[in-house]
């Protein structure tokens, strides 16, 4: 924990990990948030993952593009203009009265406008510390954003059955606005200035790490929006126990990543981390009330931040600093159509099955991202005894005054 306590001393870091985990907040927040409006207003779960397919679409169409243009036009441009027009479409989706092509195309749009704080902040971190504090800041940053795909949930879910769906959305528009400016007017988003690539578009996803953290991580936050959307059918739209049970997952997830997240990243550290989260979401199936469910999820839960502590270090340890954003943007674009997939699939199992479909179609992305990192452990760089610092350009990085 020491090294957790000097990473927060260092200057600037708390306050960009604390800014861009509000801004990116509502990432946790839409597709359930969606699910919940757009079910109460067509009555139907599969209607609700066609839009939800439309903002998947969106995202990944602009992800990586988005994150590209920042090396090219500077962060703030970027940030500002995909902030605003996602603002836009989000309070149309939540404010708007329209058949149901209108929100599928408002879903397109704001997938589309995803701003790219992801790979935004990650290609500032490696200029804020030291190689050795690198990979704890990444352990740190993978629990900090548990809180946005855990935790998320919970807030939007309590909000949605509590008071009403439009307000868990505009909850959502709101951590969007609030947490984006803070993050856009931060010093460290002004001062680090993003390389021109040379490579062409998506050649960095053909790096071998790249593309192997991009799957394992949309088949992993695949599997937990499928939880969470059984979750919320298991216990109804009325009560407050869905929320408590993501909440306790939540905090499963944030104390495995502080806890496991020091550990040596070999090249078998993917794979079993999501080994254990399969195993969990798997008895989590056979769960037959509030606790013995709430506890289930532990075990699936104390992994997840850890396997995606791992996918940021070996990305970074693997690309030269003028590709991160890219790099990263591909990984975020892969996170967010698998937090709208496994919700999309998870709904349509449910109309089928039942409430028990969602944690079935959440053990299997878990089997399925277990699986690929195990098959395909070549492309798992072993970085025991090295940092994860990205590999230089031959050019220097200019700083700018911010």
């Amino acid at each position: 924990m020491n090294a957790y306590a000097d990473l927060l001393r260092t200057p600037g870091v708390a306050r960009i990990i604390t800014a861009q985990l509000l801004a990116r907040f509502p990432g946790g927040m839409i597709s359930l948030g969606f699910l919940l409006h757009l079910e109460a207003i067509f009555d139907s779960y599969g209607a609700a993952g066609l839009v939800l397919a439309a903002t998947s679409a969106g995202q990944a169409l602009s992800g990586p593009l988005t994150s590209r243009w920042m090396g090219v036009w500077g962060m703030r441009p970027v940030l500002i203009l995909t902030t605003a027009v996602s603002t836009v479409a989000l309070l149309t989706v939540a404010l708007a009265s329209m058949p149901l092509w209108g929100y599928i195309l408002a879903g397109l749009i704001a997938g589309l406008s995803n701003p790219p704080i992801q790979p935004a902040v990650r290609t500032i971190y490696p200029k804020m510390v030291n190689s050795r504090q690198l990979t704890p800041l990444f352990s740190l940053d993978a629990s900090a954003q548990e809180i946005i795909w855990v935790a998320g949930p919970v807030v939007v879910t309590f909000i949605g059955t509590q008071v009403s769906t439009v307000a868990g959305i505009l909850t959502a528009v709101a951590f969007l606005v609030g947490g984006g400016l803070w993050f856009i007017l931060s010093p460290e988003v002004g001062q680090v200035r993003i390389p021109r690539s040379k490579r062409r578009f998506g050649v960095v996803l053909a790096r071998p790490p790249v593309l192997l953290s991009t799957v394992t991580g949309f088949l992993l936050i695949g599997s937990c929006a499928a939880i969470e959307t059984g979750v919320v059918a298991t216990f109804g739209d009325h009560g407050p126990e869905a929320g408590f049970v993501l909440a306790i997952w939540a905090i499963s997830s944030f104390a495995g990543g502080l806890a496991f997240g020091h550990i040596p990243v070999g090249p078998w550290a993917l794979a079993r981390r999501m080994f254990v989260v399969f195993v969990g979401a798997t008895l989590a199936i056979f769960a037959w009330e509030f606790w013995s469910l709430a506890l289930l999820l532990v075990i699936a839960g104390v992994c997840i931040a850890p396997a995606l502590a791992v996918m940021f270090a070996i990305v970074s340890a693997s690309v030269k600093f003028s590709d991160t954003a890219e790099a990263y943007g591909w990984i975020g674009t892969g996170q967010l159509i698998g937090a709208a997939a496994g919700a999309a699939i998870a709904g349509f199992v449910i109309d089928a099955i039942g409430p028990d479909g969602g944690i079935m179609v959440g053990a299997a992305f878990a089997l399925v991202g277990f699986l690929v990192p195990t098959v395909f452990r070549r492309a798992h760089p072993d970085l025991r005894g090295r940092d994860a610092s990205p590999i230089p350009d031959t050019e220097p990085v200019p700083i700018q005054p911010s």
